[in-house]
């Protein structure tokens, strides 16, 4: 089933001509958009002086503006020499904090922002300049009026103009055709907030990574994969690219220097998502240098005396858990014998700490020659990442699969806990053609024991994306306690006895 957005509406041909009058039409825009502007801050200015000298006030309010002292009357052209310097100064602030730029995605909240704070300093100058040199010409009460007026006119515009490019944006209309360089963990982020967002007026063409998302029920959207990322120019010519997100992981941010300065030649527009995702792992250290803030991921805390201190519990618990767990063990044996031929224990190679091997024992839940068949049930494959799941895998036993339900299964794995090959709480061990695909970041799971359960068996077993399975391993690797420990045991409970995600 195709799960990919639909074309962006508008041309993918002709790229040159098209950015050309794209960008055209960006400067019209901005003009157009100064234009406005002057012409609004003028027309506040003018129903300030109407407010001033004109209006009629109900009480009480007719007496203050009345009150106010003021020689003669004074006529609109001569605040003129002060409304054009105002007008002046307001155009070229506006320009500075990015008002003009051509691009109407700016958030709203700033637009507000930029245009109160540039009208009450516009007003501030002005109100002094005047006071300096002609104290008793010009009404006060006028300024107050004219800041009011002018941020209202101002603002309100801004409001009905993002409101009517919202509403084409929804619509599908004036989007900008954008690239996403990047396919995982943070380019995915990226593509989904994209398609779940048409009001933020991008239209997605894909993106480009070495290596391409491959579809599966566990992957809910796969987006076009439109070449590797030195493809850039050349996708960006044949698409007619407009806005390019570079979210690299930070492993490749020494490409970005290439990616950007090859942008600029182009003459699109980019941006960069920085990789907090996966740098941090949810928390960092802060460190400074001279002033400087640092960031630096969490340093591994199983080491050194937390490392002793974690083999004695579990040592203990298995041990103390042996009176219960031999009985049950001798059951499921005898089941495993009456249902299907072969033997009992299964032995499999994975990867422990450090990236050695180890023989990981379990229960047999499969047919003999299971790993022979997996090739062809390769295109079944459920799982994200290099993991390999099926809910319903023709392989497993009739008692494999009420052993897998329960996770009973992994039992015989309290042999491979004394001797020192796992852990009782700790990333799942992976199989060796797993952690040949695993990504840069991901091998930092490796720096710990594997254990027979850990966090997203907790929250979710299968149902937990590998990503997110990674990132929990080593939230608990860097943030690991006794207590964190005796937690997850109490978690799992619930999870095994209701059987949810495992398969």
């Amino acid at each position: 089933m195709d799960r990919s957005l639909p074309p962006p509406v508008g041309p993918a041909l002709n790229g040159d001509a098209t950015r050309l009058a794209n960008r055209r039409a960006r400067r019209l825009s901005a003009i157009g958009l100064m234009v406005a502007d002057q012409v609004l801050i003028f027309i506040g200015f003018v129903i300030a002086y109407w407010m001033r000298y004109s209006a009629a006030w109900p009480e009480p309010l007719n007496r203050i503006v009345v009150e106010v002292a003021t020689r003669n009357q004074v006529d609109l052209v001569a605040f003129l020499p002060i409304v054009l310097p105002l007008m002046f100064f307001l155009g070229l602030r506006f320009a500075t904090r990015g008002l003009y730029r051509g691009s109407p995605r700016i958030n709203l909240l700033d637009q507000m922002g930029s245009i109160v704070s540039t009208t009450l300093i516009g007003i501030a100058l002005l109100i002094v300049f005047v006071f300096l040199y002609k104290p008793f010409f010009y009404s006060r009460l006028i300024f107050f009026f004219a800041g009011a007026t002018i941020t209202f006119l101002l603002g309100s515009w801004r409001l009905v103009l993002w409101g009517y490019h919202h509403w084409r944006w929804t619509r599908g209309q004036a989007q900008d055709r954008v690239l996403v360089i990047g396919g995982t963990g943070l380019g995915q982020q990226v593509m989904n907030g994209i398609a779940a967002s048409p009001g933020l007026g991008y239209a997605l063409v894909g993106y480009l990574d070495d290596r391409p998302i491959v579809a599966s029920d566990r992957t809910p959207r796969v987006y076009r994969h439109l070449g590797q990322i030195e493809d850039l120019e050349q996708v960006v010519g044949a698409q007619n690219v407009q806005q390019v997100i570079i979210a690299l992981p930070f492993w490749e941010q020494g490409r970005m220097p290439d990616l950007v300065q090859t942008c600029r030649d182009l003459g699109v527009g980019y941006q960069v998502a920085p990789d907090f995702y996966q740098l941090s792992f949810d928390r960092v250290d802060v460190l400074q240098l001279s002033g400087v803030p640092l960031l630096r991921p969490k340093e591994i805390l199983l080491e050194g005396t937390n490392l002793v201190l974690k083999r004695i519990l579990d040592v203990t618990l298995v041990l103390a858990s042996l009176i219960v767990v031999i009985p049950i063990t001798l059951l499921i044996a005898l089941a495993i014998k009456l249902d299907s031929s072969g033997p009992v224990i299964f032995g499999q190679r994975r990867v422990g700490k450090g990236g050695q091997h180890f023989t990981c024992y379990k229960f047999r839940t499969m047919v003999p020659d299971a790993e022979a068949r997996k090739a062809e049930l390769h295109a079944l494959n459920e799982a994200d990442g290099p993991l390999f799941k099926m809910r319903d895998d023709p392989r497993v036993t009739r008692v494999g699969r009420f052993l897998r339900r329960r996770s009973l299964d992994e039992l015989p794995q309290l042999w491979n806990v004394l001797r020192g090959d796992m852990s009782l709480i700790g990333p799942r061990p992976a199989l060796p053609d797993e952690v040949a695909r695993y990504e840069h970041w991901q091998m930092r799971r490796l720096e710990v024991l594997p254990g027979c359960a850990g966090l997203s068996q907790a929250l979710g077993r299968s149902d937990v994306s590998f990503d997110e399975q990674v990132r929990l391993d080593l939230y608990y690797a860097e943030n690991w306690s006794v207590g964190m420990d005796l937690r997850i045991l109490i978690m799992i409970i619930p999870a095994i006895i209701g059987g949810h995600g495992a398969y």
